[in-house]
């Protein structure tokens, strides 16, 4: 093979390695910023007669702000047995009925996603979304809870002035559900509201 053609082939290869990096990132996040790849564990079922509200001040996983999970991991919740697992949201939102694959009410749920900088970042906002109530933490603090039972939709809360680290950051988004619908959605932008570029999603710490 001459150098000519040895440096086109180079070429081409690593060409196509950006195009999967840059299609595995579309996949991960969306142009709009949702992320879209998460660890799910659901359903965890409210104890008979407990509000949903209730339910979201109460942990039902232990330390629940600082879930590191990866994929296949197991959790003992009461007498149940749940597994950490992949998901990826078909539209802009993690839906646990379609994880797990019927319609579950008075239920709990967690979802975990790693998201990855390559710099720290300051004056981020993370906007979500949910159905119904839900709590939300970043790096293992709170940064929101609704008490609302609402349906989702996108940026219904805004939680500005928080600070990405480089390297992984954890989002944990535990959500309630009273009836019907069950689902989330996440996303970081600018102080200006645009989706923040640089990012990466990965599902292990």
């Amino acid at each position: 093979m001459s150098w000519t053609k040895a440096l086109s082939f180079v070429a081409v290869l690593a060409f196509g390695v950006v195009s999967l990096s840059r299609a595995e990132d579309a996949k991960s996040i969306d142009e709009e910023g949702f992320i879209k790849e998460w660890l799910l564990l659901a359903p965890i079922p409210l104890a008979e007669g407990e509000e949903p509200g209730a339910a979201n001040d109460k942990e039902q996983v232990k330390d629940e702000a600082k879930l590191a999970p990866k994929d296949g991991d197991k959790v003992k919740v009461g007498e149940t047995e749940l597994t950490w697992k992949k998901h990826t949201a078909t539209e802009y939102f993690f839906d646990f009925n379609a994880f797990v694959g019927k319609e579950t009410e008075r239920a709990v749920g967690y979802a975990v996603t790693y998201v990855v900088c390559e710099d720290d970042v300051k004056d981020v906002s993370l906007k979500i979304g949910s159905d119904d109530q839900c709590k939300v933490y970043l790096n293992g603090k709170e940064v929101g809870k609704v008490a609302d039972e609402r349906a989702t939709d996108k940026d219904q809360n805004s939680y500005d002035g928080l600070a990405l680290k480089k390297g992984s950051n954890v989002l944990v988004f535990k959500v309630v559900n009273a009836s019907q619908q069950w689902s989330g959605c996440a996303r970081f932008t600018d102080k200006e509201g645009k989706p923040l570029k640089g990012l990466k999603v990965e599902l292990k710490k």
